[in-house]
């Protein structure tokens, strides 16, 4: 089972779509959270030890990620897919960048 963590900055729009997406794939369970200060699901250590795979929209997330929780992401593989914050919740133009960019990755091996 892969377990995917998306992270985005307010985990309104691109994050929150992601983990819908997703959440109906065979063999992967999914989970969203926003490195934001009032992100609707703030990131917790938890989701990052329960994640096995971490997609993160952007570089600048990778930074904000590695400062905020480098003593949890041991041997973690973080996904940068570069998707900027253009897209409403559920766009279908951010659903085809999501399965192109995340879903090779979650492919059953």
């Amino acid at each position: 089972m892969k377990r995917a963590l998306f992270i985005c900055s307010q985990n309104r729009l691109r994050s929150p779509t992601a983990e819908q997406v997703f959440s109906t794939w065979p063999g992967v369970e999914s989970d969203s959270a926003g490195l934001g200060g009032d992100a609707t699901v703030p990131l917790s250590t938890e989701q990052i030890e329960w994640a096995t795979i971490i997609f993160v929209m952007e570089k600048a997330h990778r930074s904000k990620l590695s400062a905020k929780f480098k003593a949890y992401l041991g041997g973690k593989r973080i996904i940068c897919l570069d998707i900027p914050d253009d897209y409403e919740y559920m766009q279908p133009e951010l659903i085809k960048l999501l399965t192109a960019r995340a879903g090779r990755l979650l492919m059953p091996s």
